[in-house]
């Protein structure tokens, strides 16, 4: 008997999540490395909107996740695989709701407003103070880059499941299984 698969609106936050992180992070290193004017602001725009949207669907993956469990790990997994797969999902979801979480802080700290996709603002969450905008975007960054690496360890376990244990790990949260 195959192992139980993820349900479809799980296997569709988490891909859409992954989708938004990727655009978020390619985002962000781009506005960093791009001349200040209007081009710029633009994609400032666009990453904040992904962050956002990354808050919002995180608050939705647990919430689904109170009404649906995720099936049990696969069957065999050496116990401290067990453990780091735990630790690591957690870690993740801390660091998805910390780094836009920050990052809306420290923008709200700089006096830059959040459009999400031109659609509504999203409230300032603190009075505008430059110098925790500084530390709280310097931190923001610092997590995004330690999410960075947590994904790449996410990645790189589930492509160590398919080709290596030749599991079912992956397959059961692609879509179509």
């Amino acid at each position: 008997m195959a192992p139980a698969s993820y349900s479809a609106p799980a296997k569709i936050l988490h891909w859409l999540t992954a989708v938004c992180v990727l655009c978020g992070v390619t985002l962000g290193i781009t506005m960093l490395n791009m001349q200040p004017g209007p081009s710029q602001n633009q994609v400032f725009d666009l990453h904040r909107s992904f962050g956002a949207t990354i808050l919002f669907l995180t608050g939705l993956r647990l919430i689904w996740r109170l009404y649906s469990p995720p099936p049990p790990l696969v069957a065999d997994l050496p116990i401290w695989q067990e453990h780091a797969a735990r630790i690591t999902h957690g870690a993740l979801y801390f660091l998805l709701f910390a780094v836009p979480l920050v990052g809306w802080t420290g923008t709200s700290a700089f006096g830059a407003p959040i459009v999400v996709f031109g659609l509504f603002e999203l409230p300032d969450l603190v009075e505008p103070n430059k110098e925790l905008a500084t530390l709280l975007l310097n931190t923001h960054m610092t997590l995004a880059f330690i999410l960075c690496g947590l994904v790449a360890l996410h990645i790189a376990a589930a492509l160590q499941h398919h080709f290596v244990r030749k599991d079912e790990t992956l397959r059961r949260m692609l879509p179509g299984s």
